[in-house]
């Protein structure tokens, strides 16, 4: 069985139980924090816009569980989901989203920059496709030193269509480079429906063979099967074997952002996905696998008071001072013009 046909077969991935249940409580802690960003944008304790990626978990959590503590995440301005997988503390994050001092980057950065470079967690970005280049660099770093690190870099489907993607990809299989490039295919690329403006039905794995890359396309939604391709293309990656290009079909529950009411998508499609929800469809197969309810009532529990008191930390956190403003700015940390 080719790479391509194992990641689509339907039993690829048989996960232990511990992992099951710390994969159940990862996709967990990314729709609560995401869901409470939300209640906070309404409550306007969050400035400006963001984008969630609620729907999107699974791609997100079997990833950041498959990960080295050492390895390297490069992400888009969905990046929430990302940098709280790699260990980003959820004060941390819900702190940055409200722009108070408490926040990985003190507020400075807000809601499409989310960084925590002690993670792993090397950056969001804002400019379509702009990372993945840097994801490459990032891996060639770690193949000069012998780290055997790897650099996984997610992106949405319209940055297929952007230049920065087929550079990256060309680089990186010319050079063998340990990264894994994951397009998470929502379907949309902000308002437009990506096959409209795409000559190939799969945005990214059909375009893998241009770089003599095999053509994998995963579940995005089921959580076992991200798991499985993502131990496969580390290993991969970690064996010196060169880059991947995973495809997961994926789907938003909501608008591309904030202000975005998502009235473009029929109706029929929206709740088809919906019923496909990463978090109820995973519960059920772990009560079919014979894990007591109550154990996962439990975690359930346990997740939701820990976005409690994380939004409360945030909440009682003040904003930050403005001379932080005029920090960070030049390499020598000033702000000052130099020569």
């Amino acid at each position: 069985m080719s790479q391509a046909q194992a990641s689509r077969a339907a039993g690829d991935s048989n996960p232990d139980r511990a992992t099951r249940l710390k994969l159940y409580r990862t996709m967990l802690e990314v729709r609560l924090v995401e869901k409470r960003a939300y209640d906070l944008f309404m409550q306007n304790l969050i400035k400006g816009t963001s984008h969630l990626a609620l729907g999107q978990e699974a791609i997100a959590a079997g990833f950041g569980v498959a990960m080295r503590r050492d390895d390297y995440t490069f992400c888009t301005y969905r990046g929430h989901a990302h940098t709280l997988v790699r260990g980003a503390s959820m004060v941390g994050v819900l702190g940055e989203l409200m722009g108070r001092e408490c926040g990985l980057m003190a507020g400075k950065g807000g809601s499409m920059h989310l960084t925590s470079a002690e993670h792993g967690a090397l950056g969001s970005y804002a400019i379509v496709g702009a990372h993945l280049p840097i994801a490459a660099g990032a891996a060639w770093s770690a193949q000069y030193r012998g780290t055997e690190q790897v650099a996984v870099c997610f992106f949405g489907d319209g940055a297929t269509n952007i230049g920065a993607f087929h550079e990256a990809l060309n680089l990186a299989a010319v050079w063998k480079l340990p990264v894994v490039f994951v397009c998470e295919n929502n379907l949309y690329m902000e308002y437009t429906p990506i096959g409209a403006v795409t000559a190939v039905p799969h945005p990214a794995a059909d375009r893998a063979a241009a770089y003599g890359l095999d053509s994998i396309i995963v579940d995005g939604n089921d959580v076992d099967a991200v798991y499985a391709v993502a131990m496969r293309t580390l290993a991969r990656a970690r064996a010196g074997e060169g880059p991947s290009l995973v495809e997961a079909k994926t789907y938003r529950h909501s608008g591309h952002s904030r202000a975005d009411p998502g009235k473009y998508r029929p109706t029929p499609e929206v709740e088809a996905w919906m019923k496909r929800d990463p978090l109820p469809t995973y519960r059920h197969r772990l009560l079919e696998l014979a894990i007591p309810d109550a154990e996962l009532a439990a975690i359930e529990g346990d997740v939701r008071a820990r976005v409690d008191a994380a939004t409360e930390a945030a909440r009682k956190s003040p904003p930050p001072p403005v001379e932080l403003a005029f920090t960070q700015v030049w390499a020598d940390g000033g702000f000052a013009w130099r020569n």
